[in-house]
């Protein structure tokens, strides 16, 4: 039965795809906690950023999504509580401090900086409460899947979309919790996480403001 769908899925595919690599909270947030706590906090947030779709796939699959799209008070209430998340991330973001110089070699004493679940969670509230992913997932299955797709072959979408988020951003993890990019983050990341902090603030008022 899939195989009736494969036109309809590689167009879905494609444009999440663009969506997932385009810089946004999620990226910043993978950068900030890889390059921070260490790769497996890093990637335990992706991890979380994968899960995190499901909450847009399970409204999207039980009808809420159109519910949302149909009653602008509801979708600024959803908007209005993701900018505010990701203004707080932000505003924690610009707050950062220094970071120990010896939190590599710490690190490698087997301190743990951030527990994997607080880095999963971490991960999970920034996509579930992201505005962009609810504008995007309103966008895409009203658009691009048909009403006639039947709901098994929208879950696959979905278990797709979930997969691909937590594999690209465990990819971005990888990168930033190189040692020797920390160790050069870790002397002066506390000025690139300010400036992530900035443009998330940035990033969260812009969709504030975005008509639906």
């Amino acid at each position: 039965m899939l195989h009736h769908y494969w036109s309809e899925f590689l167009g879905l595919a494609v444009i999440h795809f663009l969506a997932v690599v385009a810089p946004g909270p999620d990226f910043a947030v993978t950068i900030r906690q890889s390059v921070r706590f260490g790769r497996w906090a890093g990637i335990c947030t992706a991890v979380g950023i994968g899960a995190g779709i499901s909450v847009h796939v399970i409204y999207t699959l039980v009808g809420i999504s159109a519910l949302m799209h149909t009653t602008p008070w509801l979708m600024e209430l959803a908007k209005l509580v993701g900018g505010i998340y990701i203004i707080w991330i932000g505003i924690n973001f610009i707050r950062s401090k220094p970071a120990d110089p010896t939190a590599l070699e710490a690190e490698g004493g087997g301190q743990v900086l951030q527990s994997r679940w607080k880095a999963f969670l971490m991960g999970f509230m920034t996509n579930a409460t992201n505005p962009k992913a609810t504008l995007f997932f309103l966008a895409v299955f009203t658009t691009v899947v048909s009403s006639n797709t039947p709901i098994s072959v929208q879950i696959i979408y979905g278990v797709w979309m979930c997969v691909v988020n937590a594999l690209w951003f465990v990819l971005v993890s990888i990168v930033f919790s190189n040692f020797m990019i920390r160790q050069k983050f870790i002397q002066k990341g506390y000025w690139f996480e300010r400036v992530m902090g900035l443009i998330l603030i940035g990033f969260a008022i812009r969709l504030l403001f975005i008509s639906v």
